[in-house]
């Protein structure tokens, strides 16, 4: 019996574990999942978990109740490649013939001093409850600063100010504009949504110095009484520790067959695997796809595509609080109240079809 190691139950690491036990021809295969939270979480609606519009438990799905799957919910301190093994922080070892590694990212605080230790963080289930007590605690029109206008600071920014209406609301970022990875159309769009609904936006920010409840934009002290990083992830610290070519990310390359170059049996996807497409649970779930497929061929001794199929992103929604939004479908922006429909549907089919 073959035995397979998952290392992350994120989007990546779950669809594998679908699609496989989906495949009739998959047989005398092990597959044991280690996770350090006993549940599948919606990572792309942590900022609504912040921000105390939507409560923990509707953002947490069960894994699948398989015999075929052993759920492990320890958390990953080393990966010993030439060893064919992985060490939990528990000191246990687990072997392994083909490993999938979906550890996911953190926030990338780019060298600013007292960055990591003195701002709050969504990037995961138990930061970002976290960071709900800290901005639920925060005194009637307090400042709040979020460092970082990509999509995680906008759709923070407005949930936000939607949940608290008397807070003085400031987006820093580093660029001419926020979303700089967006048309004009969108970027402009949500700005003029951000400053009419009384979120300050300070473009060309440069933070140098974070402390405890002071942020310094070029080097000028800005009081807060809570301060959010969203600037920038990058690969897990288990995945950027290992000897291995990686990006600038820490992400780890791979073949066209996503595993690395000198381990054919050792798979990379989502957040750690380095990729010409932008970070997101979609890329994650197409990964994990091709992934399955690959592992099927490899277990029936058949060949591996000449081609791998392509991948095909739907495109990017974001929300601006419970009513608007916006987002890219191919080249066709989109603004308004449709794309935060639409994305209130994909995560209804992601909970309905997932759950």
């Amino acid at each position: 019996m073959r035995n397979i190691l998952i290392l992350g139950g994120g989007y990546g690491g779950l669809r594998v574990i679908q699609k496989l036990l989906n495949e009739q021809n998959v047989k005398d295969v092990s597959i044991t999942l280690i996770e350090k939270e006993a549940y599948h979480s919606l990572k792309t609606e942590f900022y609504a978990l912040a921000a105390g519009t939507v409560a923990d438990r509707h953002l947490r799905l069960s894994f699948p109740n398989d015999v075929r799957l052993q759920l492990l919910f320890e958390t990953v301190n080393h990966i010993h490649l030439d060893e064919n093994k992985v060490e939990t922080v528990s000191g246990r070892f687990f072997s392994y013939d083909d490993l999938i590694i979906g550890l996911g990212c953190e926030d990338k605080h780019h060298g600013v001093p007292g960055a990591e230790e003195n701002s709050l963080s969504i990037q995961s289930m138990r930061r970002a409850r976290k960071t709900y007590q800290v901005l639920h605690s925060v005194k009637p029109n307090g400042r709040v600063c979020i460092v970082g206008g990509g999509l995680s600071g906008v759709e923070l920014a407005s949930e936000l100010r939607e949940s608290r209406p008397d807070l003085d609301i400031r987006l820093f970022d580093r660029g001419e504009n926020i979303l700089s990875m967006f048309p004009a159309k969108l970027y402009n769009y949500v700005t003029d949504w951000l400053v009419n609904n009384g979120v300050t936006i300070v473009n060309r920010a440069n933070i140098t110095k974070v402390e405890r409840h002071v942020l310094y934009n070029h080097d000028d002290p800005i009081e807060a009484d809570a301060i959010i990083w969203t600037a920038g992830i990058q690969a897990s610290k288990i995945v950027r520790e290992l000897d291995v070519e990686k990006d600038y990310m820490g992400r780890l390359h791979t073949t066209k067959y996503h595993h690395l170059h000198d381990y054919p049996n050792v798979f990379v996807i989502g957040d750690c695997a380095a990729s010409d497409h932008a970070p997101s649970a979609q890329l994650a779930e197409a990964q994990a796809e091709r992934v399955a497929m690959i592992l099927n061929k490899k277990w029936n001794n058949e060949p591996y595509p000449e081609e791998m199929p392509k991948i095909k992103l739907k495109g990017v929604l974001g929300s601006l609080g419970k009513k608007h939004g916006f987002g890219l479908m191919g080249e066709k922006s989109l603004t308004g109240r449709v794309p935060r429909v639409l994305k209130s549907g994909v995560l209804w089919m992601y909970k309905h079809h997932s759950g």
